[in-house]
This record gives structure tokens, C-alpha cells and sequence, in this order.
């Protein structure tokens, strides 16, 4: 039996078909492949302007409203404590007392030298007055006259002398009662009775602590500081009326809300060996949870920025070079790649200082199927 062979031309035509099939194949694919491209849909969000309350977390110190260490303005030995340690005493009370004795007997004293001194001073002034009349009659000589006068404006200084000493010796007496020069929290007492105690000495007998209202002394970076004072300058940030904003205290690494208050005054000096400005903010403390010494936590209203271009976070990534990326749809409605400079942030989103504009569409959905260059539908996001 012979086999059939194709002659030339068949086979060129068989061939032939077979090329326009293989074509047609690629291309509907490369066709399908770009259809589904063009029907990928992602969630977008359009950047407008809008003002944004500004807010910066700093740490922070608490320290009393006002601080008095207690000491002597008398010498002797201590007698008495009539406070309890840790409550909260008036300015006034009896915290301690001195041995009195002592002084008692330099009032004593006083008030016997003043008596001695008012009863030279009568007769001074009688013996005076006699010669002054006597005077006008030329019955004395005028040296006569002028002794009398001196002995009596002498009498007169040494009433006064007299007197002197014996406020010193009360005043003194007085202070054998040593007593709080403030309102507050007492501290413990660092002396007991028995102990001897002297004017000047340098241990304290005890301190006392003004805690409501208290201050907390807040650490800004001077670069910081000074940015915020150039974009006030500018008027990109608007500060409010009475220039003190509001701060929140929290606890380290709690979120609890410890206390609000105000921002009072900066340092004018930068410390040199942080760099940074000392804030200082004022809250009510009338529950004491918050104590001298306390590190906290503090949320100060650093104004508002007006025109501020916002980006939620989902929509923002890194670069292995650390840069900001968001992925945009342009105006082609395709993927565009867009490196940002950003400026904090406001809740969950990112204060943009550059690289997007208002109108924008950025990408916060989808991000995993896309790239750039590519067609994309959009749905926007709420």
C-alpha cells in the first residue's frame, strides 16, 4: 500500500494556518491579561486640605508648687512634735518646740530693763520741765538747764533701746514654737526630741510639699521648638488667644489621663548637654496622684496648622532606604509612585509636608496587587 505525500503547496498552506491559530492564541491571552488589568479595582482616599490641632507627646518631671525646708531661728533643744508625718499640715500650725526657758528669762529681763528705763525717763523729763520753768525766771543758769535736757533726750534713746530688746526677747520667745511657713504635705522628721538644734545649721528639720496645684517641668528638643516657633512666625500654625495651650498628663506607659492643665512659660535657656527647653505646664492635684519627682507623660496643643494635607496610614510604606512611599492614581488613572516628606502625625494619619497635593488619590486598599504603571479602577474609601 503507498503512502500519501503532501505536495509543496499543501504543505506551505497547512503551515500556514497552523501560525495564524498559534497568533491568534497569544494575542486573545496577552488580550485577557490586559482586560483583567484593566478591571482591577482599589480603595482610594482623596487628600484635601483641612486644619489640624497639633499635638506633641514630650516627657516630662513633676515638681511641688512650693517647697519649704523647716529649720530653727532659735537655738536649743527640741522639746515637742506635735505633727503627724505625711499629713497635710496649715501655714502657722505648731510643728515643734524649743526649749523656752532660756528666753523666757531674757524677757524677763526685758521687760525689767524697760520698766527700768520708763522710770528713769519720768524723772528726766520732771527734773526738765522744772528747770525750763525756772529757766524763764533766771533762776538757774542756762549750763543747769542743758545738763537737764540731755539727761532727758538720753533717758528717751535708752526707753527705746529697752524696748528694742524686749521685742527681740518676745520674738524670740516666739520662735521657740516652730511653726510651718506654708501649707501642705509634711514630710517625715529628720531630728527627734532631745536633739539640740542651732540657727543656721544645715540639716532641715523637716519639709513640707504645696502639691495642688503642681508644676511639671516638660523637655523639648530646641530644634523642635525652634521649628514650631518659625511655622507660628509664618502663620502656618496659629496658636490661641491667650497663648497657653492646654496639656494632658498621662503616666508612663499608661493611658490614662492623670490630669489637664496649662502651659505657663519656657526657659530662655537651652541646657547644654541635652539640648533641649525646659516647658513648664500647671494642673490642679487635688487627689495628690501626682508627687514630686513622678516621671509622666505630657500631650501638648502645639496650635493648629492650617491647610494640612493628611494621609491615613494603611496608604503610606517604606522604602528599603527608610523613604516614604505612597502609591497615587494619576490622572491616566493609572499607579503612580509618590516619595513623601512627612511632618508627624494627627490620630491615624500623617501630616504630608511634600509630595502630595490636594486631590490626590491615594491608595489605601489594594496596595498588594498593584504596581506602578498600572490601570487601576478606584472606589473611594469613607
Amino acid at each position: 500500500m503507498r503512502q500519501r505525500t503532501l505536495s509543496p503547496i499543501a504543505a506551505t498552506v497547512l503551515a500556514s494556518a497552523l501560525f495564524v491559530s498559534g497568533c491568534s492564541d497569544s494575542n486573545e491571552g496577552a488580550a485577557q491579561q490586559q482586560q483583567a488589568q484593566q478591571q482591577q479595582t482599589v480603595g482610594v482616599v482623596t487628600i484635601q486640605p483641612e486644619n489640624v490641632e497639633l499635638q506633641v507627646t514630650l516627657p516630662g518631671r513633676a515638681t511641688a508648687f512650693r517647697t519649704a525646708e523647716v529649720r530653727p531661728q532659735v537655738g536649743g533643744i527640741l522639746e515637742q512634735k506635735f505633727f503627724t508625718e505625711g499629713s497635710t499640715v496649715e501655714a502657722g500650725q505648731s510643728l515643734y518646740q524649743i526649749d523656752a526657758s532660756t528666753y523666757q528669762a531674757d524677757l524677763s529681763a526685758a521687760d525689767a530693763a524697760v520698766a527700768q528705763a520708763e522710770a528713769t525717763l519720768a524723772a528726766s523729763r520732771a527734773r526738765f520741765n522744772r528747770l525750763q520753768d525756772l529757766l524763764q525766771q533766771k533762776a538757774v543758769s542756762q549750763q543747769e538747764y542743758d545738763e537737764a535736757e540731755a539727761s532727758y533726750l538720753q533717758a528717751k534713746a535708752a526707753l527705746k533701746v529697752a524696748l528694742a530688746e524686749q521685742e527681740r526677747a518676745q520674738l524670740n520667745l516666739e520662735y521657740t514654737k516652730v511653726k510651718a511657713p506654708i501649707s501642705g504635705r509634711i514630710g517625715r522628721s529628720l531630728l527627734t526630741e532631745g536633739a539640740l538644734v542651732s540657727v543656721g545649721q544645715t540639716q532641715a528639720l523637716t519639709t513640707i510639699h504645696q502639691l495642688d496645684p503642681i508644676y511639671v517641668d516638660i523637655q523639648q528638643g530646641s530644634e523642635a521648638y525652634l521649628q514650631l516657633q518659625q511655622s507660628i512666625a509664618s502663620g502656618r500654625i496659629t496658636m490661641a488667644a491667650d497663648n497657653q495651650p492646654r496639656v494632658r498628663l498621662f503616666a508612663n506607659g499608661s493611658d490614662e489621663v492623670l490630669a489637664e492643665g496649662k502651659l505657663l512659660f519656657n526657659e530662655v535657656t537651652v541646657d547644654p548637654t541635652t539640648s533641649a527647653i525646659t516647658l513648664r505646664a500647671q494642673f490642679a492635684n487635688p487627689e495628690r496622684r501626682i508627687l514630686p519627682g513622678m516621671y509622666v507623660t505630657a500631650e501638648v496643643a502645639s496650635g493648629s496648622l492650617q491647610d494640612a494635607l493628611l494621609v491615613p496610614q494603611t496608604g503610606v510604606s517604606r522604602d528599603p532606604r527608610g523613604r516614604a512611599i505612597a502609591m497615587v492614581v494619576n490622572q491616566e488613572s493609572k499607579v503612580e509612585q509618590r516619595y513623601l516628606e512627612l511632618d508627624g502625625t494627627s490620630g491615624d494619619a500623617w501630616i504630608v509636608r511634600s509630595g502630595l497635593a490636594a486631590g490626590d488619590q491615594v491608595i489605601v486598599e489594594g496596595l498588594q496587587k498593584i504596581q506602578p504603571g498600572a490601570p487601576v479602577k478606584t472606589e473611594e474609601v469613607k
